[in-house]
Parts: C-alpha cells; sequence; structure tokens
C-alpha cells in the first residue's frame, strides 16, 4: 500500500472536503491487476494480492458489446463523453456536472454508490476509479453479477492508460489515442515553454486539514510540466496531510487553492503573508482524463506569473 492515509482526489470538487481522507486496507482495488474472474468466483469475493497501479475488472467477464454504462467519477464520466459515447451512459454520480449528462440518473458517489440505484439502470459495465475508499460497494455490486472497471487515476500515465482501456471496452479506440497524444503535446509544450527560474509551489486540496499534492501524483507531475518545485518532496502517500510546521517549515512562493472549503483557508494565509495564491480558474485540474489537456496552460501560465 501507499501509505496508511489514501486521499481521494481526481473527482468533483465539491468531494475534497468529505473524502479528504479514508484509512486504506489491503485490497484488490489498491492492488489488483487487470482480470476477469468467473461468476462462481467472484460470489465467493476471494481475496486477490496483485500487482499495483493497473486496471482491474471485477465480476462476469466484460460483455462483447458494452450498451449501458454507470460512471462513478466526473473525470471517468468526461473520458466516456470526449471518446463519443454519450449514448452508452445510463448513470452518473451524484458531482457530476457536465451539461451533457444533466438529465441522467444519479447513482450517489465515490465512496458511497447506491446499490440499488445502480442495479435499477441494468448497466452491463460500471467503470469507477479503483481506491480502498469504495471497495466495499463496488466488490458487492461484483458479486451481485455486475461487471466493473476499476481504473487508478493518481498519475498522469494512469488517466492515460484508462483513456486507452475505456477506449478499447468501447471500442473507440482511434478517439482514445488522440486524446492521449493531444495530452502528451500540451505537455511537451509546457515543458519547453518553462525557464530556469522554479518558483517553489504548494498543490492544496483542502485546508482543514491540509491535503496537498504530493510526489507520485498528477498534479505533482503537472508541476513539474510548468517548470515549478512542489515544496512537498517527500510523503507517505500521493496526497499526504501537512502540519502547520510543514508549512511554515517550508513556506511556497505560489499557493494553488484547489479547495471548494473556506475552512481553514484563513488560517494558512497567516502562516505563509508572503506567499502568492492562485485560485482554480475551473474543475479541469480535479479530474485526471481529457480535461488536462486544456487545463495545463493555464496553470502553467499562472504559475509563471506572467504571460
Amino acid at each position: 500500500m501507499r501509505g496508511n492515509l489514501v486521499v481521494r482526489v481526481g473527482l468533483a470538487a465539491g468531494q475534497i472536503r468529505s473524502l479528504t481522507t479514508c484509512v486504506a486496507r489491503a485490497s484488490t482495488f489498491l492492488r489488483g491487476r487487470a482480470c476477469a474472474l468467473p461468476r462462481v468466483v467472484t460470489s465467493l469475493l476471494l481475496p486477490l494480492v496483485l500487482h499495483a497501479g493497473t486496471a482491474l475488472w471485477l465480476g462476469p467477464p466484460p460483455p462483447a458489446e458494452v450498451k449501458r454504462v454507470v460512471t462513478i467519477a466526473p473525470s471517468l464520466t468526461e473520458t466516456v463523453l470526449a471518446l463519443g459515447a454519450k449514448e452508452l451512459l445510463v448513470g452518473v454520480s451524484r458531482f457530476d456536472e457536465a451539461p451533457e449528462v444533466k438529465a441522467l440518473p444519479r447513482v450517489g458517489g465515490f465512496v458511497d454508490p447506491s446499490i440499488e440505484s445502480v442495479l435499477s439502470l441494468s448497466p452491463n459495465l460500471v467503470v469507477v476509479q479503483k481506491s480502498p475508499g469504495n471497495q466495499q460497494p463496488i466488490e458487492k455490486l461484483a458479486a451481485l453479477g455486475v461487471t466493473v472497471l476499476a481504473l487508478p487515476l493518481t498519475t498522469v500515465a494512469d488517466a492515460q492508460d484508462a483513456m486507452l482501456e475505456l477506449g478499447r471496452v468501447l471500442k473507440r479506440e482511434e478517439r482514445a489515442r488522440a486524446l492521449v497524444d493531444e495530452l502528451v503535446t500540451a505537455r511537451a509544450k509546457e515543458r519547453a515553454r518553462a525557464t530556469k527560474v522554479r518558483p517553489k509551489v504548494l498543490f492544496v486540496y483542502g485546508f482543514s486539514p491540509l491535503v496537498v499534492a504530493g510526489p507520485g501524483s498528477f498534479a505533482d507531475e503537472l508541476l513539474s510540466d510548468c517548470g515549478v518545485t512542489n515544496v512537498v518532496k517527500r510523503a507517505p502517500t500521493s496526497y499526504p496531510v501537512w502540519s502547520m510546521e510543514q508549512l511554515v517549515a517550508a513556506p511556497p512562493e505560489v499557493l494553488v487553492d484547489a479547495s471548494d472549503s473556506a475552512e481553514g483557508r484563513e488560517a494558512v494565509r497567516a502562516l505563509v503573508p508572503k506567499t502568492r495564491w492562485v485560485p482554480l480558474q475551473n474543475k479541469d485540474l480535479l479530474h485526471p482524463g481529457p480535461a488536462l489537456a486544456r487545463a495545463l496552460e493555464p496553470l502553467c501560465t499562472s504559475l509563471r506569473g506572467h504571460e
């Protein structure tokens, strides 16, 4: 496991406060690799201890043709939409805000999906973000005969792999490759624009507690693309909780405010009075998927403080 504390990011901003932390435990979700188990095996929910960081199939084998999809993360919904597969979506999470899915039924949130709501939609594929935080309800769905694809979304590579895997499953492989190419191109463009001046930056998801982007997170990778330095150099997880003492010991020159809650914000501001604050312009940077390609340039420009 990545540590005793797993912090949920990459969904809607409204989830960050309520899902700031969850206690991790050894699980199929955290350590699984792609596999499809027959119904008789998944009914027993045999524990799997496999390779970390890859896609995981649970429940019945994947259908030959996907016709009804439920996504339980905005980033995954946006990926399905970007692939041109809107017509396959029959349900989304309560945090989804894309206008294209405004009329679709809601099936709960990241850690508390409603099993009854999902089953009522008769999906032949449910797509979730892989995490120990939602292990129990997702494994229950699989045990009830629902095919589940759990995709890690911690790093940029995870997001790219998720686009490619969904493209393969939904038979939109060419479009998936194009989406990945867009993100690769956007990152290369920003790296080429980077200067020798590397401001020290702190990317904050929540202030009470102080949840930040650490090494191994997609936000950390994007900061590097922008040519800035993440002040969080070592951490037990990709999204650690920082103490006020750590903040004072390593004050950032720039703070990216990705929190949707004001709780604790002013206390942090008082501790780093010389820090320049950059609020997020939208939620694209909270959704590891196709949105990152369009979110990167505005982020980098704001961090450099010019252009």
